[in-house]
């Protein structure tokens, strides 16, 4: 369940890795239209961490990491580096489940990395408001 797309020899098309996403493929598609449109990032395919993490999208503005977004079977996670502060801002505005896993972050320096599953709208609601943070 969940898994992602590691063939690294074969790059998919951003239209593959939607269809991938199974029943959250339309979410998939709103999150990176919805970062590219309101804050402008660009998006490139990539394999950026290794054979664990698999193809993904990653969003720049600039050369500023953003996220990544990938695709998994049936979902998508998004891997994103917030800042503590970034984190407070947005902690009482979302869900138990995200507040969870900011509590379970993988820390560095001022704030840390989130691995953030979405499988329904509530996650990406969530994961929305996180990313805006992020942005501002």
């Amino acid at each position: 369940m969940y898994e992602r797309m590691l063939d690294k020899q074969t790059a998919p098309s951003i239209a593959e890795m939607t269809a991938y996403c199974g029943e959250n493929a339309a979410r998939f598609t709103l999150l990176n239209e919805w970062l590219s449109q309101t804050y402008g990032t660009e998006r490139q395919i990539t394999f950026p961490y290794g054979n664990r993490y698999g193809w993904g999208v990653a969003h720049r503005k600039k050369k500023k990491l953003i996220c990544n977004v990938f695709a998994e079977a049936g979902a998508f996670t998004v891997m994103a580096r917030l800042s503590n502060e970034q984190f407070a801002a947005v902690y009482g505005q979302v869900q138990p489940y995200t507040r969870d896993e900011i509590d379970h972050k993988y820390r560095c320096g001022d704030g840390g990395w989130l691995q953030y599953r979405v499988i329904d709208q509530q996650h990406l609601d969530d994961i929305q408001i996180l990313l805006a943070a992020k942005c501002s």
